[in-house]
């Protein structure tokens, strides 16, 4: 038996499966899933779990179910390439004849002191849930500040201030606009909508030190109860420390068909590839359709595609709070109850689907 074995149940990874399983995995190739929770988690929606807007349970969804899908419940050390093997923390490794990497993301401090220590974070569903209990138990009048206004940033500022109208929120930003990602008159949208619900956008920031419950913009020190870092992502330590050809990011190189230039039996997927879009679940799941086609192809004796199309992106939408949204769509602007409205309908057909 051929063992494929996927590291991360993400979006790139419960994609893979949902292709696979029920009816296309070969007879002779088993899948093994690693992860750290038993369950796909819908990491866009971190920033409504921290901001205590909705429940733990509305994120999750359970992996399919098959007999030759075993899961593996525990925390990758690191891989050994030469020997095929997966290191696991307190547990047997694993073998490999295929290896999908999907591991996500981590938060970037960009070597600012403190930040690592004394912020909080929404890029896992453990960051997340610690996240939601310390602002969730703040009193009325606490000071929130959040670091990085992009598409993180802004839903969790929104999404806090329409469920704790008590706090004050103050969201740090490098740019002269907030959202420096999306056209001026989007991002302009946006922090018209902050400054008609009270959240203070400080802009052209430069977060130089965090300490407890202090973060100094400009060397100024101003106090915060609570501090939330969303200024920029990495990739996950484990591909960081590979042997290989990464970018400033940390993601791995990879060839046209998502598999190492050296190793074609390792591919990656997700927030650990080194491609021309920004990171997106999007992303993560046209390369997981991709990747089944190679495999398949492989496992069928044929040659692999030449090439694949580019992905293509439908766009990206983002919400203010539970009424108003944003996006681009086909490259154009969108905002207001309608973009809110599309987003929460592909959220629920997501579900739908997975669920």
């Amino acid at each position: 038996m051929k063992n494929l074995v996927i590291l991360g149940g993400g979006y790139g990874g419960m994609k893979i499966l949902n292709e696979l399983l029920p009816n296309h995995l070969p007879e002779d190739v088993t899948i093994t899933l690693v992860d750290r929770v038993p369950y796909h988690c819908l990491k866009t929606e971190y920033y409504a779990l921290a901001a205590g807007t909705i429940s733990d349970k509305e994120i999750r969804v359970a992996f399919p179910e098959h007999p030759r899908l075993h899961m593996q419940y525990g925390e990758v050390t690191t891989i050994d390439t030469l020997g095929r093997k997966v290191i696991l923390k307190d547990a047997e490794p694993l073998t490999y004849d295929d290896l999908i990497i999907g591991l996500g993301c981590e938060d970037k401090y960009h070597q600012v002191p403190g930040a690592d220590e004394f912020t909080y974070s929404i890029q896992n569903i453990e960051k997340a849930r610690l996240t939601y209990s310390v602002l969730n138990n703040l009193g009325p009048g606490s000071v929130v500040g959040i670091v990085g206004a992009g598409l993180s940033g802004v839903e969790l500022a929104s999404e806090l201030s329409e469920s704790r109208e008590d706090l004050n929120i103050k969201l740090f930003d490098r740019g002269r606009h907030i959202l420096s990602a999306f056209p001026e008159r989007l991002s302009k949208y946006v922090e018209n909508w902050f400054v008609r619900n009270n959240v203070e956008i400080i802009n052209n920031s430069n977060i130089t030190k965090v300490e407890e419950k202090r973060l100094y913009n400009h060397d100024l020190p101003i106090e915060c109860d609570v501090i939330v870092w969303t200024a920029g992502i990495q990739a996950n330590k484990i591909v960081r420390d590979m042997d290989g050809e990464k970018d400033r990011l940390g993601r791995m190189v990879i060839t046209p068909l998502h598999h190492l230039p050296n190793d074609e039996h390792i591919f990656i997927v997700g927030d650990c590839a080194s491609l021309p879009h920004a990171p997106s679940a999007q992303l993560a799941e046209g390369q997981a359709e991709q990747i089944v086609e190679v495999l398949m192809r492989r496992w069928k004796g044929e040659e692999p595609p030449a090439s694949f199309p580019q992905i293509k992106l439908k766009g990206i939408l983002g919400s203010l709070g539970k009424k108003h949204g944003f996006g681009m769509m086909a490259d154009r602007p969108i905002t207001g109850r309608v973009a809110r409205l599309l987003k929460s309908g592909i959220l629920w057909m997501y579900k739908w689907h997975n669920g």
